[in-house]
């Protein structure tokens, strides 16, 4: 098992509620906490995260990197690096095609090359910060070639944040392990598809970048299906399983399904959601499925379950779970994890 593996809990929390809610999933005994990109900023809430716990890290999980321009969100990593003492994980991705083109208006074209520029462009821009290098970075996608002091914050007195990479192809997660400080391993995965791609797609790129393994953050988010009650458990099954079905639409996320030779269902289920027949994605998830896809179990199997799975290879664990459950029933799991092993 990794050593010292650090437990981080899903932070589903406005402006307004985000105080009382990092509290709370401190008092549930998480180590950190990441925030999604979906109807809310994945930023500013983990400010008020950091003033009213701070004893939890803090982490974007992911923000989408290509909207943004990387001046922008050097900044903000920036300012919640000071803000939390040292305790902020810069975490972004690309998100897929049709959402950087359709939602956000930007372009796309060519994503990993486009990345590697954009985790080499942040890192230049700390290095100015921080170590007073002259800012000249000039690539094919990104240019920076003026900072004056106006506009430079100087040094960060905890340096600067570590940059991961949300990563699920074998070429974005090959520039994670060449440029970034680690790999956020997506929730829509398996363990053969961890083992037999994502890693070793993650080594060929520490390995352009003579680094180790140990140089490298691996955070592996564990989709959980578990509860107090027969009903419990069975409304997480089903609201995990719907979605599965959701993530398993997109063509962009079929690589997993291969590896348990689920891929041929790719195709049928992204034709359902293009019908909009969303509610009936989840139908086609089975049990071999969801099996493979999932940590599930009684409570007072899920620590032993989720060790044995990722304890060899996740430093920091998150965990998936976008149902209703008890708080105690989480505390028990999560000491268990951070207990045994």
């Amino acid at each position: 098992m990794v050593a010292d593996m650090k437990i981080d809990g899903p932070f589903y929390a406005q402006l307004g509620g985000a105080a009382e809610e990092a509290a709370r999933l401190a008092a549930i005994g998480y180590d950190g906490i990441y925030t999604l990109e979906g109807r809310w900023d994945p930023f500013l809430p983990l400010a008020l995260a950091s003033e009213h716990a701070p004893q939890l890290d803090i982490a974007t999980g992911i923000a989408v990197a290509f909207p943004r321009n990387p001046i922008h969100l050097a900044s903000q990593a920036w300012d919640l690096q000071t803000f939390s003492k040292g305790r902020f994980l810069l975490g972004i991705g690309s998100q897929v095609k049709a959402h950087i083109e359709k939602r956000f208006g930007v372009e796309f074209a060519h994503p990993a090359a486009r990345m590697r520029e954009y985790i080499q462009a942040l890192k230049a821009i700390f290095a100015c910060w921080q170590d007073g290098d002259r800012l000249d970075f000039q690539g094919k996608y990104f240019r920076h070639t003026l900072m004056t002091p106006m506009f430079n914050p100087g040094p960060n007195a905890f340096g600067p944040p570590p940059v991961l990479l949300g990563a699920l192809g074998p070429l974005m997660t090959e520039v994670a392990g060449e440029v970034a400080d680690g790999l956020i391993v997506h929730p829509f995965s398996n363990l053969p598809f961890l083992t037999g791609a994502a890693l070793p797609a993650a080594e060929r790129g520490l390995a352009k970048s003579g680094r180790r393994r140990e140089d490298f953050i691996l955070q592996v988010n564990a989709m959980v299906i578990t509860g107090e009650t027969a009903a419990e458990t069975a409304a997480a099954t089903e609201g995990v399983r719907s979605l599965l079905g959701f993530y398993a639409s997109t063509p962009a996320y079929r690589p997993p399904m291969d590896a348990i030779g689920y891929g041929d269902l790719q195709p049928e289920l992204n034709r359902l959601s293009k019908e909009g027949r969303w509610d009936e994605l989840g139908s086609h998830i089975d049990d071999t499925f969801l099996e493979a896809f999932t940590t599930r179990g009684e409570p007072r199997e899920i620590a032993r379950k989720l060790r044995e799975k990722y304890g060899a290879h996740a430093d920091r664990l998150a965990i998936y779970a976008p149902y209703a459950a008890s708080d105690a029933m989480w505390k028990r799991i999560i000491g268990e994890l951070k207990n045994t092993g």
